[in-house]
């Protein structure tokens, strides 16, 4: 496969995800205006209707962030700088992008940035 095959594979990936993502958005949010609309009855309606709230806005907020990160890879495609390490500044192999198509870090300097932030 050649590096524009690849490249056209990564975006085609990157854009499925997108629409994915923008889906699982709106769903997120419409369940969470159907939960702040539900009737409590009692203390235990209202903790399992907060508690479910809650739960839906963190993940909607996790698929926001994600949504971002597509976005700026796709971006990086257009201006050239896409599947290139953010910290090395070496190529990001094709089986990684492959795995999470919005790396920006090489395996090697993923581990040297978690590793980091673990402390």
């Amino acid at each position: 496969m050649t590096k524009k095959e690849k490249r056209k594979k990564l975006l085609d990936i990157l854009e499925k995800r997108k629409r994915k993502l923008i889906g699982y958005i709106k769903d997120g949010q419409i369940s969470i205006d159907q939960l702040k609309l539900q009737e409590c009855k009692d203390d235990l309606d209202f903790a399992e209707m907060s508690f479910d709230t809650f739960n839906e806005e963190i993940l909607t907020t996790k698929l926001a962030c994600e949504l971002e990160e597509v976005e700026a890879a796709i971006l990086r495609i257009d201006d050239g700088t896409y599947g290139i390490c953010d910290m090395c500044d070496e190529n990001i192999g094709f089986k990684r992008l492959k795995a999470k198509p919005y790396a920006k870090y090489c395996v090697t300097c993923r581990e040297i940035f978690e590793s980091k932030n673990k402390e």
